[in-house]
């Protein structure tokens, strides 16, 4: 508190200084009181001088920036000065950490995937994301408080925003400017403000129906035969039967009984497929003896029906499931047989690409496929004919199961086909999953010294 005291006890030392100054001078002039009293207000007058001065240079430095330094004063505009100072620096830290929270707030929300839009109380856009922006067809800067009514004009969206009370429910609009659906939910905050919430659900729609028509397939696929054996059933109890006719009621069951069994299995591995993890990258099994298995199979289905090519020793192994794979391979040629007219050729070739990824490719000269299907053709249930499909045996469902194998094990499936020229599907598998045997290694070297 000395600074308090300083100013008075100032003004104190300057009157007595100047009053024995006045004083010495005063007696040599003969003059003594008046040059007490004259030396007196000199020294309080000019100690207020300089009190005035430090607090005009204090009030020039706080109207400036306040880049530099406060005066370095002593006494009491010293004191003030430092404290002015300390406040104003710990004031501009706070300033800048808060902006740098607001920053990393706003860098959030930009990242996230959903949209954010804050409008005021006339439906003007304040601020959005770039979700938001996406979401609603408007650009940040050009459209800052512009009105979104006015650039957003779909029914239920306006009247969304002009509804008295915001529903706790998302709103579903697909009729906006972007392709899809979008998910908008309307909170209000402040005085007429409005923050208003989108998510792109467009995919989650898309496999919600997906969800709706397999399980409507999958009851149609499963009622179809169990109605016909209900139907022979009844029959058999309810009729006279010869032996001819009785034969040809229980072949006619075991073929719907067969069939039912089929979708069912492959429903089972679908769900395994997808339940289960992915094949482990380091468990190596040998192609040749698998596609042995595949072309006695196949032969068995054909009936020497068609011409079959298959391809010689190849000397490569596989990392990842054996069955799995063997599975794609089965469900292809037996897609390839199903389609392809007697005297029709069928071929599996193997071929390295040049970015070390296995084709495996599955050729017919069958009936072919129009390209607009090649994009669905391996969805589930999906059927280019479904009459001609439940004719040859198919469920639907085989593509899908190609699919999934070759996306668990890093690959793909490639469709060409046109009609009238046959089809070819192609099993892609990634270079990390595919390598020479060390013998087939050993032997082609052998050649090549030769």
């Amino acid at each position: 508190m000395r600074y308090l005291f300083g100013r008075p006890l100032g003004a104190v030392s300057a009157w007595a200084l100047g009053s024995g100054a006045g004083a010495l001078i005063g007696a040599t002039l003969g003059e003594t009181l008046p040059g007490l009293v004259a030396g007196g207000g000199a020294g309080v007058l000019l100690q207020a001088s300089l009190d005035a001065l430090r607090g005009q240079r204090l009030m020039r430095w706080i109207r400036g920036a306040q880049d530099s330094t406060a005066p370095r004063d002593t006494g009491f505009w010293g004191e003030l000065a430092y404290r002015i100072e300390r406040a104003l620096r710990q004031r501009e830290r706070q300033l800048a950490q808060e902006r740098a929270q607001h920053a990393q707030f706003l860098n959030a929300i930009d990242a996230s995937p959903n949209g954010v839009l804050l409008l005021d109380g006339n439906d003007a856009i304040v601020w959005c994301n770039p979700a938001a922006a996406d979401h609603f067809s408007v650009d940040p800067e050009r459209d800052h408080l512009q009105r979104i009514t006015n650039l957003v004009r779909a029914p239920g969206f306006v009247a969304l925003l002009q509804a008295e009370e915001a529903s706790a429910q998302p709103l579903l609009l697909s009729d906006l400017r972007r392709p899809g659906t979008l998910a908008v939910l309307l909170r209000r905050y402040g005085p007429g403000l409005k923050l208003v919430l989108s998510q792109d659900v467009t995919e989650r729609e898309r496999h919600e129906a997906m969800r709706r028509d397999f399980v409507a397939n999958v009851s149609h696929e499963i009622r179809t035969p169990l109605t016909a054996l209900s139907g022979f059933v009844e029959t058999m109890q309810s009729l006279p039967l010869s032996e001819p006719d009785r034969a040809r009621v229980l072949a006619m069951m075991a073929q719907q009984t067969s069939r039912m069994r089929t979708l069912v299995d492959d429903l089972l591995t679908l769900a395994r497929l997808e339940g289960s993890p992915r094949p482990a990258p380091d468990h190596w099994f040998a192609l040749d003896p698998l596609l042995e298995q595949v072309q006695v199979r196949t032969q068995s289905l054909s009936g020497a029906r068609h011409a079959l090519r298959f391809p010689e020793v190849s000397g490569i192994e596989l990392a990842g499931s054996e069955g799995e794979i063997d599975s794609a391979l089965t469900n292809l040629l037996s897609n390839a047989v199903r389609y392809t007219p007697e005297g029709g050729q069928i071929s599996v070739t193997l071929r390295r690409l040049d970015d070390g990824r296995l084709e495996v490719a599955v050729r017919d000269s069958g009936i072919g496929i129009a390209r607009e299907h090649l994009p669905r053709l391996a969805e589930r249930f999906y059927r280019v004919d479904g009459s001609r499909s439940r004719d040859t045996g198919g469920t639907g469902l085989g593509l899908s199961i190609v699919k999934h194998v070759a996306q668990r094990h890093g690959g793909e499936l490639g469709i060409d086909s046109a009609p009238g020229k046959g089809s070819t599907f192609r099993l892609l598998l990634p270079p990390a999953r595919v390598r020479q045997a060390q013998g087939a290694l050993d032997q082609r070297a052998e050649v090549a010294r030769r």
